[in-house]
């Protein structure tokens, strides 16, 4: 596996069969699990002790802009890190290339941020559930009443994930219903809301979670955990069956 694809997964810019090959790969590569250790722990170290200012929309815009250009410089830099690196010093190196890369501006949309966010919030508060029951009969009508959307909600608990309950959260300034499943040692955020965005994403990794959109009616959806790639599209397949049209819910 070449190095740009590590770097690619711990930006969460692959799509999800690409992410799921680098797991595979990871599973098997103590030196590049001691990459993606080492440069996590220094990303979660300046996260947790730096004070975060949101972006202003025109410095949003003149970053997005100016984007192209700066990565087309930054290229012979860390590309050359990656090519030099070899043997024990490839984890240090690499290590450090992509803790100075976290520095730079993300290249993810704001609405993944807000998801991420609102799913480790909920697991580090007390708000993880508002309403507490495996009954789709009792959480889909609270969200119904609370929330003021009424997305797809059933407990796949022989498929392996357990319907724990429901919440109300936010994403954007939007009011979102929130369906929480269990997966083994794992939660699954699932937020519904209205979003007509058009450049939604389709699937992203950041932090460890992996995060998953799609569309159905005039709703979008977003699951968000970190349980493998192929048990979060697992549970995006039942929830998509659950909103067709003949699923039955």
């Amino acid at each position: 596996m070449s190095c740009d694809r590590l770097q690619a997964y711990f930006d969460g810019e692959l799509d999800a069969v690409g992410a799921a090959q680098v797991e595979t790969h990871l599973e098997t590569c103590a030196d590049c699990a001691a990459v993606l250790e080492q440069a996590d722990s220094v990303r979660a170290l300046m996260r947790g002790t730096a004070s975060y200012h949101r972006a202003s929309d025109a410095l949003r815009a003149a970053v997005t802009q100016a984007r192209p250009a700066a990565r087309a410089a930054a290229v012979p830099w860390y590309r050359s890190v990656w090519t030099g690196a070899a043997g024990g010093a490839a984890a240090t190196a690499m290590a450090a290339a992509l803790a100075f890369l976290v520095l730079l501006p993300p290249a993810a949309e704001p609405l993944i941020a807000d998801v991420t966010n609102a799913h480790l919030r909920s697991l580090a508060s007390a708000h993880l559930i508002d309403v507490e029951s495996t009954d789709r009969h009792t959480v889909k009508p609270w969200l119904a009443v609370h929330a003021d959307l009424s997305p797809p909600v059933a407990d796949f608990a022989a498929q392996g994930f357990k319907l724990i309950g429901g919440r109300v959260d936010f994403l954007e300034g939007e009011r979102a219903a929130v369906t929480v499943y269990r997966h083994g040692a794992h939660i699954v955020n699932v937020f519904a809301w209205a979003h007509d965005d058009e450049r939604l994403p389709e699937f992203a990794t950041r932090n460890g979670y992996h995060i998953v959109f799609w569309r159905a009616g005039n709703l979008t959806f977003c699951a968000v955990s970190d349980t493998s790639v192929d048990d979060i599209l697992a549970l995006t397949r039942l929830l998509k069956a659950l909103s067709a049209p003949d699923g039955r819910e």
